[in-house]
């Protein structure tokens, strides 16, 4: 039995979809807030489990049974440590066979404000004892594209990354990356650094944003304060304009990079390449 945290999120959806290639609905378990939200996985036969990590008397009985319990590290930065700890402790009391938790690239020694509660989750399930892996992700090329319209009104591309070399991947990609390691019996303690094959400066997406419509599309360095700024006056909340622009710094220090390429090793096969992530964005 597999249990999924976080099933009805963009990537757990997508693990989901990976899994069910290779294992019968029987052997799945969606572990979600709000099971309301998760009819469609119902539909397709697979056991809905209440799980909300801010009612931690809800996790023991959601990971009853699992073989391997996958943490897909929660969405509320600030309040992921005490969120992860209500799982980590919940996975103990259940007896879990084997914990996987997607952490960040480089957790360990990233230079991301944003890797600290990643790296506390780390030591928290080190300290439980718990036979672990550990997927540290790196970024999402989608972070990136999600605003590719504002781009092409604009003709820029703007950012803090300086000339940071961003090796990031689909979320897809990732997905597949869990649940193949879900499908492995990896000794406990296996950490994967997961980045994409091709790393890019966000000068270079900026290019090849240019090159596929025929438009003048140029990247635009800001100060971190100043990147801040057009978020929020873009309409995003202060919190997560504040994740992106010091995200985008911490890309400028090297904390987005990594050429292992350990992912597409995992998947048995090359990394969505950016070409082929833009061309989908653009397509809408």
């Amino acid at each position: 039995m597999i249990v999924i945290t976080g099933a009805t999120g963009q990537l757990g959806r997508l693990v989901i979809d990976a899994l069910l290639k290779q294992l019968p609905t029987a052997q799945l378990a969606a572990a979600v807030r709000n099971p309301q939200k998760a009819t469609d996985l119902t539909a397709r036969g697979i056991e809905v489990r209440h799980a909300d990590y801010d009612r931690p008397e809800t996790l023991p009985p959601a990971f009853a049974g699992a073989d391997k319990l996958l943490l897909i590290s929660a969405n509320e930065v600030g309040r992921r440590v005490p969120q992860h700890r209500a799982v980590i402790d919940a996975a103990k009391q259940a007896k879990v066979g084997q914990l996987l938790y997607t952490s960040i690239l480089h957790a360990d020694t990233s230079p991301l404000p944003l890797a600290a509660e990643h790296k506390e989750t780390e030591r928290l399930i080190r300290l439980s004892g718990l036979p672990s892996i550990l997927l540290r992700n790196g970024w999402y090329t989608e972070n990136y594209l999600a605003g590719i319209q504002s781009v092409l009104q604009h003709g820029a591309l703007l950012g803090s990354a300086g000339n940071g070399r961003i090796a990031s991947a689909a979320r897809a990609d990732y997905a597949e990356a869990a649940a193949a390691a879900l499908l492995r019996n990896d000794e406990a303690g296996h950490i994967y650094e997961l980045a994409g094959d091709e790393a890019y400066t966000l000068s270079e997406l900026a290019q090849e944003i240019a090159r596929q419509t025929g438009k003048s599309i140029v990247y635009r360095d800001l100060p971190e304060a100043e990147y801040k700024a057009v978020l929020l006056g873009a309409g995003l909340p202060e919190p997560f304009a504040a994740l992106i622009a010091e995200s985008d710094v911490g890309a400028s220090k090297g904390g987005l990079f990594d050429d292992s390429r350990q992912l597409s090793a995992l998947i048995g096969r090359p990394t969505t390449p950016l070409a082929e992530l833009v061309r989908r964005a653009l397509a809408g």
